[in-house]
């Protein structure tokens, strides 16, 4: 564009803008289209996800894997009390070296709980890999409440029927990852990651539980649960020795054995916790459920598509193979060096022929906003064209004109990858004859 009069700077799409006048999500939008640069990356280094890895990408952990500490420090510190404190009077009454398998089974149960939870905590749960752009629509109906649907542009159904045990099930479609969920799948907005056989997330692991730690967290659930009865019931076990040999009452062996005491009602406390956790779990195995489709469908009131009955849905959690993971997080991939476009189709390289139509590619919604955007656009400059036209001034003469019709720098680029330079052009040059 040519300068106005008055010495006014004029920008167009040739002309590189001040970067600090730009909103981020503009100098997204710049960066990527004049830098076609790209770097390698590991996929777990570009990840779209809220995951914490570790080891160059070997291990994969929820954002809140710091509370995996404090479930450690949970069970850690009770066992070591026992094996310092209680067990000692214990290896003293017990004779042929019963008293040592006491503390030896309750260190190697110990270890195993631990390992249980690293394998529940630090593996791909079932993530499914986001799509690098949206499906193509398979002619479904299209639902009136659908956003897509009130734009200009291809827009997909919110939800898709597919045939599970012969039963009908609705999939819903995932805007952040840009697939239709399979059945039993769901977005874990913590992780934010879609997961397969979504049960909850767990705080206390830092992970979501999933197709394929689920099996894991179980067991790890149900073994906290023997540690926990097996530490008290020996408490127990010294509490009522020190009774019977010093012939008190239990409030004087607590206080010859505070340490025993103190076991007894920590571990009763988390008997019941990790116990009825336990309880209910299983008997979610059995009728073949996850927490969240427990809590959200209520199959008690209806079909459960998934069940095959109590033996074979115990079948299907413990002895069928745990699928691989879908995820390659080593691999390498080509990343846009703005950092806008980043891979998440974890299996695939980034093509440089990537869609323009859609802004960003890492949501799938910038479209449906961009078109708005420039349907905003082209009505203020028809507007301003058609009082030119007509020879008539806006209703409030008294208006500060530069304050209320001078085209701020965002809309200037955002029109500009539209191609409507002339169209602002001829707006500015109104601006400035009113």
């Amino acid at each position: 564009m040519r300068g106005g009069s008055g010495g006014e700077k004029m920008y167009n799409s040739s002309t590189p803008m001040p970067t600090h006048q730009l909103s981020d999500s503009n100098r997204r939008i710049m960066g990527s289209h004049n830098d076609n640069r790209a770097r390698n990356l590991r996929v777990y280094q570009a990840w779209k996800g809220n995951n914490i890895f570790c080891l160059g990408g070997r291990l994969v952990f929820g954002p809140d894997v710091r509370s995996l500490f404090l479930t450690i420090l949970l069970i850690m510190v009770p066992v070591v009390l026992f094996s310092a404190f209680v067990s000692q009077r214990l290896i003293e009454d017990f004779q042929h070296q019963l008293g040592d398998y006491i503390v030896v089974i309750c260190v190697i149960l110990t270890a195993y709980v631990i390992i249980l939870l690293f394998l529940t905590s630090a593996r791909d749960p079932g993530i499914i890999p986001r799509n690098l752009h949206p499906p193509e629509d398979e002619g479904s109906s299209i639902s009136a409440d659908w956003p897509g649907s009130q734009v200009s542009g291809p827009s997909l159904p919110p939800t898709k029927d597919v045939l599970v045990n012969g039963m009908v099930v609705k999939v819903k479609y995932c805007q952040t990852c840009m697939l239709y969920r399979s059945p039993r799948c769901s977005h874990c907005s913590i992780c934010n990651n879609c997961v397969e056989r979504f049960d909850h997330h767990c705080p206390w692991v830092g992970q979501c539980i999933g197709k394929r730690n689920y099996r894991f967290f179980f067991m790890f659930v149900s073994s906290t649960t023997i540690l926990c009865l097996y530490v008290l019931a020996f408490c127990w076990v010294n509490i009522r020795k020190i009774m019977d040999t010093d012939h008190c009452d239990i409030w004087r062996a607590f206080l010859k054995s505070p340490v025993s005491g103190i076991l007894v009602l920590y571990t009763f406390i988390c008997a019941w916790f990790v116990g009825g956790l336990t309880a209910f779990h299983l008997y979610l195995i059995c009728t073949n459920q996850t927490t969240y489709e427990n809590f959200r469908y209520r199959y008690d009131g209806k079909m459960n598509p998934y069940n095959l009955g109590c033996v074979r849905n115990v079948l299907e959690v413990f002895f069928s193979k745990i699928p691989k993971s879908k995820n390659k997080f080593r691999a390498k991939v080509r990343v846009d060096s703005s950092g806008y476009a980043a891979p998440m189709q974890l299996s695939h390289v980034l093509s440089p022929e990537m869609p323009k139509r859609s802004f960003d590619i890492e949501v799938g919604k910038r479209q449906a906003v961009a078109d708005e955007d420039f349907e905003d656009i082209q009505s203020q400059i028809d507007s301003i064209g058609g009082l030119e036209r007509c020879g008539t001034q806006p209703r409030h003469a008294n208006w500060d004109h530069k304050a209320n019709w001078e085209i701020t720098p965002d809309i200037q680029v955002l029109a500009a990858e539209f191609g409507m330079e002339p169209g602002l052009a001829d707006g500015q040059k109104i601006s400035r004859g009113h």
